[in-house]
């Protein structure tokens, strides 16, 4: 048991060590990219740099763009994602199982692949370069969040639903009221996996916004690395000052809710 709790403990030392070297090289003052840099002294300790790359980049502005473009394809991921998941797992008519095996083959197909042709339909076609919607739309579905919902409601007792459509209850209020309450796991699930994905991208943010006023934190450390970085006290103290305001949300997002990260008894919903 001794040998055992060594070795987890020497694990969370390595898995955590990274974030404490980020968090502690973006307060120092002078640079130091050596193994010492992970234990400077106090009076190398500042917070400098968080001002310096604020005032470089404007982090309130690009968090706040980050959150829209996060938020707007949660929102769609949900509700694209819960309706699609319950119609395929519930709802019995023609091409079902086709449009489940579509779903699937979309998941092997790299978003890269897809990057020229959506750009063109988004920008020239539906002309919405440098906005939010623009951001947006290709996140909107998300198959693999289709595919986890569609899993939990299978699991989901068909007496339930059989009992809801004798009381004349319709499809939308089943999904509301019966099938969604006990999917809440599958739920925050969903919401946390799908907020790492849009917060962290920068490939399409970059493609599709040219104002800087409407650039994802991620696109804005990019830009400030290859343009402005090179001009700063401590252009690396910077970087890593941006990437720790970048880090922040998803690890205080995982660190509350990892507890729900469990399965719940769908059987009781049904009486013995």
């Amino acid at each position: 048991m001794k040998l055992k709790f060594i070795g987890l403990l020497i694990g969370a030392f390595v898995f955590l060590f990274p974030f404490y070297y980020m968090l502690i090289g973006s307060l120092q003052a002078e640079p130091d990219p050596s193994v010492g840099g992970a234990f400077p002294s106090p009076g190398n300790l500042t917070g400098h740099n968080y001002a310096e790359i604020n005032q470089a980049i404007h982090l309130g502005r690009s968090l706040l763009n980050s959150g829209v473009f996060t938020g707007g394809v949660i929102l769609g991921t949900l509700v694209f994602g819960v309706l699609a998941g319950y119609a395929l797992a519930r709802l019995q008519f023609r091409g079902r199982g086709l449009v489940f095996n579509l779903m699937l083959l979309i998941q092997v197909v790299p978003f890269q692949l897809l990057t020229i042709p959506l750009y063109v339909l988004i920008v020239r076609s539906y002309g919405l370069a440098d906005s939010y919607l623009g951001m947006i739309l290709p996140f909107l579905i998300n198959s693999t969040a289709v595919f986890v919902f569609r899993q939990y409601f299978l699991q989901l007792p068909a007496e339930l639903f059989d009992a809801a459509r004798i009381d004349g209850a319709s499809e939308l209020s089943i999904l509301w009221r019966v099938a969604v309450p006990l999917v809440r796991p599958a739920l925050l699930t969903g919401v946390l996996l799908t907020f790492i994905g849009p917060w962290n991208e920068f490939l399409w943010p970059f493609l599709i916004t040219k104002q800087q006023d409407l650039q994802p934190l991620a696109v804005s450390l990019s830009n400030y690395l290859t343009t402005v970085s090179a001009r700063a006290a401590n252009p690396f103290g910077a970087v890593l000052a941006g990437a720790c305001v970048l880090a922040a949300p998803a690890v205080t997002l995982f660190v509350i809710f990892q507890r729900r990260f469990i399965s719940t008894n769908l059987s009781s919903g049904v009486k013995g």
